[in-house]
């Protein structure tokens, strides 16, 4: 009996969570959604004293292929020169902690868990040095981080007596249709002690659902219908131009 403990650990603390909602419905008016993400904190065991407990959560959108350019100021105008293609992206990331990321997690399991910004971002065979990649890296991080695509929230999860805790994330407007990945972790001294993982639906709905659906499926009649709005439109702007000028 316990060679079997020796061999199979209890697990003295277990991450309980929960999500606000579920789903996300884009709609023609959607302006952005607020997730709260919300848990406690299981124990079978006293807390330990001298390590102190912290949590990392993420949400994560649907990864994306991204192709990164840079430009240069060539004969007096601005052209693209080198680029690097991305093969993964999140199209949408977001990571909060309780408290600094460096001393909620440690290099090791961020290898291992793909939970840091840079490491969820996969760029393989791309044929540039590394000092090179690293520099196209940093310009996608940095732009998407300019429009609140990606976002590190230091401090923002609020952890009560090591027990309960939440944090909320602003998703922006322009969300990528999928599943939004999230994931809760518990650490201690920089380690991963336990991760609890769930999902947010992100769905088209109503008329943005229709247009979608018709933009890919059936692209002629799609354009057909684009070109007749464009010329009634234009149609409708002359004749109330002229009724006001009459």
């Amino acid at each position: 009996l316990l060679l079997s403990l020796v061999a199979f650990p209890v697990q003295a603390e277990e991450v309980v969570a929960g999500l606000s909602q579920s789903r996300v419905s884009i709609t023609a008016n959607f302006d952005g959604s607020e997730i709260l993400i919300f848990g406690a904190v299981k124990r079978d065991a006293p807390t330990p004293g001298d390590l102190p407990l912290e949590v990392v959560i993420t949400v994560s959108g649907p990864s994306e292929a991204v192709t990164v350019r840079r430009k240069d100021k060539r004969y007096g105008i601005w052209i693209n020169t080198d680029a690097v293609e991305v093969d993964e992206a999140p199209s949408f990331y977001a990571i909060a902690t309780s408290g600094p990321i460096d001393k909620a997690l440690s290099h090791t399991e961020d290898l291992r868990h793909h939970i840091t910004i840079p490491r969820v971002i996969r760029a393989v065979d791309t044929g540039a040095v590394v000092s090179e990649l690293d520099v196209f890296l940093e310009a996608l991080v940095r732009i998407r981080k300019q429009t609140d695509a990606y976002q590190l929230l230091e401090g923002s999860v609020r952890l009560t007596s090591d027990t309960l805790f939440s944090t909320q994330f602003a998703l922006p407007s322009n969300l990528t249709e999928g599943i939004y990945r999230t994931r809760v972790f518990l650490t201690r001294d920089g380690r991963v002690i336990d991760a609890y993982e769930t999902a947010i639906d992100v769905r088209k709905v109503g008329l943005e659902r229709w247009i979608y659906n018709l933009a890919h499926q059936q692209p002629l009649v799609y354009g057909i219908l684009s070109l007749v709005i464009a010329i009634a439109a234009g149609w409708s702007a002359s004749a109330v131009f002229r009724y006001i000028r009459g």
